[in-house]
């Protein structure tokens, strides 16, 4: 049977199944690439059903999978839905079982020896970590909830712990000293997991695991054949996060706290040490804070460099004064033991940091106040290239693609084929492309009086029914005080709650409006009629001053813009695009309020990167058919 006849009979039990086209040139694609052993790079516009167009060529082709996703709604859907659906499926329909796991990291499991420590402490041990009440009640109600769980995964709670009271009782990667060296190595959670990946056809992890995966060389994840990047439209970004360092002085506060844990059972001999890592947050911060938001030249600033080299000789020290302390209990010597793992860890990034490495870039993201130093590559090509493309097949796809993405991550043109299935969904029936062409340059004075005027216009129109997305926070706040008055509908902004509350109160109620930051360009979906106006300010161009960018602007000279640049533009118009139409039956527009996207040069590659939508200029006919979908919604 070929994948697209098995896609038929397991597609054929869903309700409504109807023919996707694209769904079954996707699979047959994946399927043609696991045999060649060739990548592909396939856009899939939304409906296409992407996830069974990968998943079941995989599991008929008895290669290990590795499936990364960028969202936690994406991995929460291939666990609770996509997954159980096949396997259903296929040992009913075709008499073919597979096995399949999530693998997530350290720090979203319990760790039973930490429990251990915070809950029934050895005798004549201190007191670690003097806790409130409120935290020690939720530690209680998670060491019940650990003697029930077969998964101790946070995610299975039926409730939300504090950070506080989950620090207690979890530890990260770099502070896991491995379960061969752990009393409760055996039972633990973390390792359980990664035995039932191991033991799994499909495993399912986020990007950046597997971007951590990549950075250690591959000593997180069970050996696969197959990778599939699922919103692949991220992966060099997270590639980027991952595979280089990061040293931020929450970092010390978190080693800070893991020296106390075993310097408090040996005060004479630890002398402080505690306190000498906690005193670096604050040397970090303040070296760092002027350059927030700045690249860093090599080698690095005097102030930066001098906080750096004293944070490695203080660590040096406390490698020495951990090495020196005795631990006759068992929960000490762990204590000490993830005390020095984290210690090690920990002067490995100092070290790389200082070292100014040949292809990477250094710069300071985050606020004055929470500076964050990062070191990336310049191009992850090259690692991804040694580490994944050689080793495995690999499949990207995402609904909406970058031009340049093959290239940016390295693949290698004879090894690689880019593929776009379409989607099944009728835009040029359904929606409407308008760009404002009247209003002036978004650099001009005028400019956003003129997006308040057309925001009132097209919102009256549509009954409400709106997602506005701005590029700023600052355009966002002005627009919502400027429309606010002027039309009879709920606004509600980005700022007044949670993300999952906003989208579900936005859902909740057809008439109220949503402003949103680029922030939320991706990743809302909210079907059906509430949805039926998405308005963008300017096209999404990534800031000219972004330090990483900036340095890979640099590194290709004039190609730059036509690399990075419009490709991003074009990538993140085309994903606020896509919220619009989420099903066969859903209308509307998509308004953009940037005259660039009618008379600037590189305009058709934004436009050629947005699903095939009707195209106006004309505001009145924007609102005759937003007043036609009202007045069908209302029959």
């Amino acid at each position: 049977m070929t994948p697209a006849e098995a896609l038929a009979t397991v597609t054929g039990a869903l309700p409504g199944a109807e023919d996707r086209p694209g769904q079954r040139e996707m699979a047959e694609r994946v399927a043609a690439a696991i045999t060649d052993r060739r990548h592909l790079v396939v856009q899939a516009g939304t409906g296409t059903g992407k996830t069974l167009a990968y998943l079941l060529p995989a599991v008929l082709a008895e290669v290990p999978t590795v499936v990364a996703t960028a969202t936690k709604a994406l991995q929460d859907q291939l666990a609770t839905k996509d997954l159980p659906f096949l396997a259903e499926r296929l040992a009913t329909d075709l008499d073919v079982e597979f096995d399949w796991a999530v693998l997530k990291g350290r720090n979203n499991y319990l760790c039973l020896q930490r429990l251990r420590e915070v809950t029934a402490p050895a005798e004549g041990q201190l007191e670690l970590e003097p806790m409130a009440e409120t935290v020690k009640v939720e530690v209680k109600r998670l060491a019940e909830w650990a003697g029930r769980s077969t998964t101790g995964d946070q995610a299975e709670l039926s409730w939300t712990p504090s950070d506080a009271a989950w620090r207690s009782v979890s530890v990260g990667s770099d502070e896991c000293p491995g379960a061969d060296r752990c009393p409760q190595g055996g039972p633990c959670f973390a390792e359980a997991a990664r035995r039932r990946a191991a033991a799994s056809d499909v495993i399912v992890v986020n990007t950046y695991l597997y971007g951590l995966d990549v950075g250690s060389g591959g000593a997180i994840l069970p050996p696969h054949d197959l990778v599939v990047f699922d919103e692949a439209h991220v992966l060099e970004d997270v590639m980027s996060d991952t595979v280089g360092v990061q040293l931020a002085p929450g970092r010390f506060v978190a080693l800070a706290a893991t020296v106390r844990r075993i310097v408090a059972d040996d005060a004479a001999g630890g002398g402080g040490a505690g306190d000498a890592v906690a005193e670096l947050a604050g040397t970090l911060r303040d070296a760092l804070a002027p350059h927030a938001g700045s690249r860093l030249e090599v080698p690095l600033p005097a102030d930066v460099d001098e906080a750096l080299a004293e944070a490695r000789s203080t660590l040096g020290r406390v490698a020495e004064v951990l090495t020196a302390i005795e631990t006759p209990v068992d929960e000490a010597a762990q204590r000490k033991l993830r005390a020095q793992v984290m210690n090690g860890r920990t002067i490995e990034a100092l070290e790389i940091a200082r070292s100014g490495r040949e292809g990477t870039v250094a710069f300071v993201s985050g606020r004055p106040d929470a500076p964050r130093l990062e070191i990336a590559p310049l191009d992850v090509g090259p690692t991804l290239a040694e580490r994944v493309w050689s080793e495995r097949t690999a499949v990207l796809t995402s609904a909406t693609i970058p031009v340049s993405l093959a290239a940016r991550v390295g693949l290698p043109d004879d090894l690689v084929e880019v593929a776009d299935v379409g989607s099944p969904f009728d835009y040029a029936a359904n929606s409407l492309l308008y760009c404002a062409m009247h209003l002036p340059d978004p650099r001009e004075p005028a400019y956003r009086a003129g997006v308040h005027d057309e925001l009132t216009a097209l919102i009256t129109a549509a009954g409400g029914r709106t997602l506005a997305l701005f590029t700023s926070w600052a355009a966002m706040d002005e627009a919502a005080a400027a429309v606010t008055d002027r039309v009879p509908h709920r606004i509600l902004t980005q700022r007044d709650l949670p993300k999952p509350a906003l989208v579900e109160a936005f859902a909740a109620d057809e008439a109220t409006c949503l402003f949103a930051t680029a922030g939320m360009f991706q990743g809302i979906d909210v079907p059906g009629r509430t949805l039926s106006l998405v308005v963008i300010d300017r096209l999404p161009f990534p800031r000219p001053d972004d330090p990483l960018l900036s340095a890979r602007r640099d590194a290709l000279g004039r190609d730059a813009f036509s690399q990075i640049d419009l490709p991003r533009a074009s990538m993140l118009l085309a994903q606020a695009a896509g919220r619009l139409i989420r099903s066969r039956t859903d209308r509307g527009v998509v308004a953009v309020m940037d005259r660039r996207l009618g008379t600037a040069r590189y305009r058709w590659d934004i436009i050629g990167a947005l699903p095939p939508m009707r195209r106006t200029r004309e505001r009145a006919e924007v609102e005759e058919f937003l007043r036609q979908i009202t007045r069908d919604t209302a029959t």
